[in-house]
């Protein structure tokens, strides 16, 4: 961090909390307002310990690819009006030769790596290609479409405004994760920024045509960058929002009629849509994923011998490449995502949060499951919509990080997006269960 960076980063925080000060102005929300302000201040301070973590203690991609090389890109349109071409061509076409680090070859090869340096480009001439300055930036992005994801839920259960900020405003690692140059900030943006859209476009009727664009400007970026987040949320969103949308119906008969017409229908749009687009989505179709989990696992296999990768771990069941195996490793897929690393696996900073984070969340949900017992446990996820995508989202997502990245140092970062959704699941069901025994207790005394 350069003196550069000590000057700018104070100056582009005062201007950041200038523009969204004057964005809060129009709540009349009090508590929207005292969430809104504080969220700023945490996004903004853990610029800080993300770009130490990130240049001193462990140095990796985001500062030793995304930035270096999109601060160069930066560099080469500012010495030669011409280079401005690397801001929309894509990623395979760019000149190796003109790469900052050499060791970077390759890495443009992948559109997803190329479009965050292509961010860091654009946004170098609003910072001057300054790391902690790009790194708020990331920040404030990550910021925008948090705070949609939290006011999406909020607008539902505002008696539940503190768990809702635990979920998705204060948990470390979604925080730590999403505050600077990398591909998280973006995608966790997208998915917030989605998901308010969908919901006020397609449920509360409103500013269709804005809603639309939001939604093809983010749904891009995250196809180019994470495309499986967004074939694995998408679906089961429109599925709340078909439910939703059907518990309007006054007529239990159209509702029982309907119901399951529109969940079928969707189905089939959707089926149609993964045909035509088969190519671009080639391993994360049904058949190509057992293919796709096979090479994953594979290559870290490969990094686990002599000289390469120490946080590397087993789920402990073979995989064949078939679905019933992936079936079979499933559950252990699903608690590596949610529960692991365990304290004495974490074997680094970088996984030390997370293992002490995954903790915390592991006897939440036991204590959840605990007090709710079996049967309103799962028969809260069946009858609330909410609860019933969330919940999905989380484990199907799940299912696939654990499935692929039998790598600590990369689990705690991939698995971040399913992480909100999964504890508001069991707030929602910790609330619900609560409102029924309160219910029952006074009926009985009645």
């Amino acid at each position: 961090m350069g003196f550069a960076d000590l000057i700018l980063y104070p100056v582009y925080v005062a201007i950041f909390y200038f523009i969204f000060s004057a964005r809060r102005k129009n709540y009349d929300d009090p508590v929207l307002k005292y969430y809104h302000k504080q969220t700023f201040w945490i996004k903004a301070l853990a610029v800080l310990p993300f770009t130490l973590f990130n240049t001193v203690l462990s140095p990796g991609d985001s500062f030793g690819l995304y930035y270096t090389e999109g601060a160069n890109i930066y560099h080469l349109i500012l010495g030669d009006a011409s280079h401005i071409k690397w801001l929309y061509l894509p990623g395979p076409e760019f000149d190796q030769s003109l790469l900052r680090n050499s060791l970077n070859q390759g890495y443009f090869r992948a559109e997803n790596n190329y479009m965050v340096a292509r961010i860091v480009a654009i946004l170098s001439f609003f910072s001057f290609g300054k790391y902690v300055a790009l790194n708020l930036f990331f920040s404030m992005i990550a910021f925008t479409g948090v705070w949609r994801l939290y006011r999406f839920f909020y607008e539902q259960y505002p008696h539940l405004h503190k768990q809702l900020a635990i979920a998705i405003l204060y948990l470390p690692t979604f925080v730590f994760w999403s505050s600077g140059i990398l591909k998280d900030p973006i995608c966790i943006s997208a998915i917030g920024w989605i998901t308010y859209s969908l919901y006020e476009a397609f449920y509360k009727k409103k500013s269709l045509l804005k809603n639309v664009v939001i939604l093809f400007f983010f749904g891009y970026l995250l196809a180019v960058l994470k495309i499986y987040i967004l074939i694995s949320y998408v679906p089961f969103f429109m599925l709340y929002l078909i439910l939703k949308n059907v518990n309007l119906v006054k007529n239990r008969l159209l509702k029982w009629i309907l119901g399951p017409a529109l969940i079928l229908g969707s189905i089939v749009a959707g089926q149609r849509v993964m045909n035509s687009f088969q190519k671009e989505l080639g391993s994360y179709t049904a058949d190509g994923i057992t293919n796709q989990v096979d090479r994953t696992r594979n290559s870290y296999r490969d990094e686990s011998r002599p000289g390469g990768g120490d946080s590397n771990f087993s789920l402990g069941v073979e995989f064949d490449g078939s679905v019933f195996s992936l079936l079979k490793m499933a559950p252990a897929a699903i608690i590596a995502t949610f529960y692991r690393p365990f304290i004495w696996e974490s074997r680094k900073i970088s996984t030390l949060l997370s293992s002490l984070e995954s903790m915390m969340i592991m006897f939440f949900t036991l204590y959840v499951l605990f007090k709710s017992g079996l049967k309103l446990f799962f028969q809260s996820i069946r009858k609330d919509p909410t609860i019933l995508y969330c919940i999905l989202f989380s484990l199907l997502f799940g299912l696939f990080v654990g499935a692929t990245t039998p790598n600590f140092g990369s689990l705690v970062r991939y698995k971040i997006p399913c992480i909100p959704f999964y504890v508001i699941a069991l707030y929602l069901i910790q609330d619900r269960v609560n409102k029924i025994k309160s219910s029952l207790a006074i009926n009985q005394t009645a």
